[in-house]
């Protein structure tokens, strides 16, 4: 008799370890397949904000949910604003030119008529209402279908990446001044 209760007991306790392994088990391969499902996502979205120098939670969102131009695909001659295109532009008084540098850098030396709105700033400024964006900028406020919208930074990597948040808010015909501050520097002779 005492045989079969250590019996019993043995078996009850090998049972008790199976189902707290099967447990275990099961909740391992549920925690593993939701980890997988995860991680693919956290993994686009890490490689996505390292693409972007300053990713703000709605940009990285709208990567995941539109089909909008990739970060940085500003390379056809279209979006290119060049040396002598901005200085007939500005000549003739046909163009919005926004400076998306510092104020420091702005400060230090701009390109006439150019409109200083940091980089960091961009996206909540272009979506101001009308008369928000004239009270702050001392501006018209820019439309969507303007053909005369330039952005320039130092170089043409930050400016790069204006006309890539102005083109996921719709400013489709945007463009940017490639050679920046720098190039119209030394072409202006400063």
């Amino acid at each position: 008799m005492q045989m079969v209760s250590r019996h019993n007991l043995a078996v009850s306790r090998m049972c008790s370890l199976l189902s707290s392994l099967r447990n275990v088990l099961h909740g391992a391969f549920v925690f593993t397949m939701f980890s997988c499902v995860l991680s693919r996502g956290f993994c686009q979205v890490v490689a996505e904000v390292n693409r972007r120098s300053y990713p703000t939670f709605g940009s990285v969102l709208r990567t995941f949910t539109t089909s909008s131009p990739k970060w940085g695909d500003t390379s056809d001659s279209a979006s290119v604003v060049t040396y002598s295109q901005l200085k007939t532009m500005l000549s003739n008084r046909d163009i919005q030119l926004f400076d998306v540098r510092n104020p420091d850098e702005y400060q230090a030396g701009r390109i006439p008529d150019a409109v200083n709105i940091p980089l960091g700033n961009l996206e909540e400024s272009l979506k101001l209402s009308p008369e928000r964006f004239k009270q702050t900028f001392e501006v018209k406020n820019p439309g969507k279908d303007d053909d005369n919208i330039v952005f320039h930074c130092k170089s043409g990597n930050r400016s790069a990446k204006a006309l890539n948040i102005a083109r996921q808010l719709g400013f489709s015909r945007a463009r940017h001044y490639k050679g920046g501050y720098s190039e119209w520097a030394e072409q202006e002779g400063k």
